[in-house]
């Protein structure tokens, strides 16, 4: 009997010790996968979305040596008075305002400053597609009605067989794939487990194998669909995403500050809400876009192309909004205007007809409540108009 104990505590004792060889071996993927869980907690939430690169794996953007493009301060602007009740109910943590290019509203929240590099969420998914529409006027892609698998041959034989470029733009591949961030057994959060865990996120899209309706037929929010768009880009190049977008984009823009993506184990961007710039930064872009493209007198992005994406173009038949290659487009409201939106509050809205250009950050855990992105949306209308 005394020699089973030892037995045993001799078999207690090795399985503690592979624990903890396991535990510091496999620390870091542990430590970014506890940082997924807790992500979007109360506590920790505003924290994380101005920090993602001290728990996941991440890249630096290049931002080239081209010297900061300031953005010019205008005549300081009072907003209307019930913008402080929506910054405080939608946990803002940034707001900047441009009128005619020029800052006329910028404030900080929540304990944040100027020079944080908040995560992008989806807003990252409109900057992709400008790369898209700068590669397609270089020929380096020749067409968007191309497949995806000439570009991307991972995907033979998967869901993805039969989409084209332009579909996958639109959201309107057809594949199957949840993006219910409450569900812990969704595509969306598995997708996150993957990244967490330092997967390949080009093996998670390959593997998908199902589809819900022909390729172009019926549009349906996939962010998946941006992940193929990223590998259609690396196929037609040969390079990263964030060597082209830090070349052709983000050096051309001078930014404040070299942006970075998160990344999968390979170090492949997570192109489709990984993106991680200041909130001025964020509004260049969206200020370059109002501009058809230009940026100082430079031609960043084709003209044809902002004004090709920025329209409806997908196959969508309910709902508030129309979307075009990876733009959002309001049903109603003011004519010309779109938008990039990301989760938890994350926007760059852009009104041409008036000259506008606001970028919002938030940590909002309401985000997804009925109503409340129609509000932001209506308050967004309502500065333009007061300015």
């Amino acid at each position: 009997m005394r020699s089973f104990g030892k037995w045993l505590g001799r078999g207690l004792l090795a399985l503690i010790l592979a624990a903890v060889v396991i535990g510091l071996w496999k620390r870091e993927e542990i430590t970014r996968l506890l940082a997924v869980n807790s992500l979007f907690s109360e506590g920790k939430i505003v924290r994380n979305f101005s920090n993602m690169n001290a728990a996941f794996l991440s890249i630096p953007v290049p931002r080239g040596n081209s010297p900061t493009s300031a953005l010019p301060y205008g005549p300081e602007t009072s907003l209307p008075e019930d913008v402080d009740r929506w910054v405080k109910d939608r946990d803002v943590t940034a707001l900047l305002v441009l009128k005619d290019g020029e800052i006329v509203f910028e404030d900080y929240f929540l304990g944040t400053g100027p020079e944080d590099r908040r995560i992008s969420w989806s807003l990252a998914k409109s900057y992709l597609s400008a790369l898209v529409g700068i590669l397609l006027d270089e020929g380096q892609i020749a067409s968007i009605d191309e497949p995806v698998i000439k570009y991307a041959p991972a995907l033979k034989g998967g869901a993805y067989e039969g989409a084209t470029l332009r579909q996958v733009l639109n959201m309107a591949s057809g594949v199957v794939f949840d993006e219910d961030y409450l569900d812990q057994n969704s595509d969306i959060n598995r997708m996150g487990r993957v990244l967490a865990l330092g997967g390949e996120m080009d093996d998670f899209a390959a593997a998908l194998t199902e589809t819900f309706a022909k390729p172009g037929e019926t549009w349906k929010y996939t962010s998946i669909d941006t992940h193929v768009v990223g590998m259609v880009v690396r196929g037609a190049t040969g390079r990263s995403v964030t060597e082209l977008l830090g070349e052709k984009v983000i050096a051309p823009l001078g930014l404040e500050y070299a942006p970075y993506y998160l990344t999968d184990g390979v170090g492949t961007a997570f192109v489709l809400g990984g993106l991680n710039m200041t909130t001025r930064d964020y509004a260049r872009f969206g200020q370059m876009y109002l501009q058809g493209g230009t940026w100082e007198g430079k031609q960043i992005v084709p003209a044809d192309w902002v004004a090709a994406s920025t329209v409806p173009s997908a196959p969508v038949t309910e709902g508030r909004y129309d979307y075009g290659y990876q733009w959002w487009i309001p049903k109603s409201g003011q004519p010309g205007e779109y938008m990039a939106r990301g989760i938890y509050g994350q926007y760059i809205y852009v009104d041409p007809a008036r000259q506008v250009v606001i970028v919002t950050n938030a940590a909002d855990r309401q985000f997804r409540d009925n109503g409340i992105d129609a509000q932001n949306i209506e308050m967004f209308r309502t500065i333009a108009k007061s300015l």
